[in-house]
């Protein structure tokens, strides 16, 4: 009897609380449409949702991507056009030195006056030059109407030199003989814009790359013995252009050479 009668009463007690008996609950804010809350738990429905956004998004971003394709970027300058223009250039020189005629070898000679030549010389102007350590002295001989070949000698005290020629096909401008010195190849290649630059090898095996279109190789520079016997030589004209005789001292680094040498035109 006493449990019932406790039991009766707590009941009572029980639905006698009203919501307002807890701080911050109103019986506003849980009556406030239960259905909709209800139904906004419906997973298939959000579910469903998410699935036509992720349709649409992924709609866009085909139509963004074909937009793409249909106007691709243009490359930038540089990055074809210099290898296009290298392989140009490349292909004019190559048909430029195909059209030049081949070029005879000279005829080339040594004679054991070396005494003798070095006298006649000392009394000529501009005939003992000093070719500098690590120099390169290139003398331009141009072609003249009145003759058909060109013909040089030289020699050298106490040690040897070296000697190559080639020929330079451009229309010659200036009749004159002239020198040029330089330092090394590249430097004599902005003094002359005509003249090919001469790698620095083995002067020895006579083998010198040449750039210029228009520049034919006859001799290559190969050291000769000048200080023993004297060196001539002479070659036909092989037709309007320039002679490049070139006396290459750039392979030695102590030894300076006093070069006796003369050039000359002959019927």
């Amino acid at each position: 009897m006493e449990r019932l009668e406790s039991t009766s009463e707590l009941q009572s007690r029980l639905s006698s609380l009203s919501f307002s008996s807890f701080p911050g609950i109103t019986s506003q804010q849980c009556d406030n449409s239960p259905l909709e809350r209800l139904q906004n738990t419906d997973l298939s429905q959000s579910f469903a949702q998410t699935k036509t956004d992720m349709d649409e998004a992924k709609g866009d971003s085909e139509q963004h991507s074909e937009g793409n394709k249909e106007a691709p970027a243009e490359p930038t300058l540089g990055e074809g056009g210099e290898e296009n223009n290298s392989a140009e250039s490349c292909q004019l020189s190559t048909e430029m030195k195909a059209q030049m005629p081949p070029l005879k070898p000279p005829a080339t000679w040594t004679s054991a006056a070396l005494t003798e030549l070095k006298a006649k010389l000392r009394t000529e102007k501009d005939s003992v030059v000093t070719v500098y350590r690590g120099d390169i002295m290139t003398v331009h001989v141009p072609v003249v109407p009145e003759a058909k070949k060109v013909c040089w000698e030289f020699a050298t005290d106490g040690y040897d030199i070296g000697f190559g020629i080639y020929f330079d096909w451009s229309p010659v401008t200036n009749r004159s003989i002239t020198v040029h010195i330089s330092e090394s190849s590249d430097d004599e290649d902005e003094e002359e814009e005509l003249e090919a630059p001469v790698s620095n090898g083995d002067v020895e095996k006579g083998s010198k790359a040449q750039t210029n279109s228009k520049l034919a190789e006859i001799l290559p520079v190969y050291r000769q013995d000048s200080h023993l016997s004297v060196q001539g030589g002479s070659h036909d004209f092989p037709g309007d252009g320039t002679y490049l005789l070139k006396f290459d001292n750039s392979y030695s680094l102590w030894r300076n050479k006093t070069l006796y040498y003369r050039v000359y035109y002959s019927a």
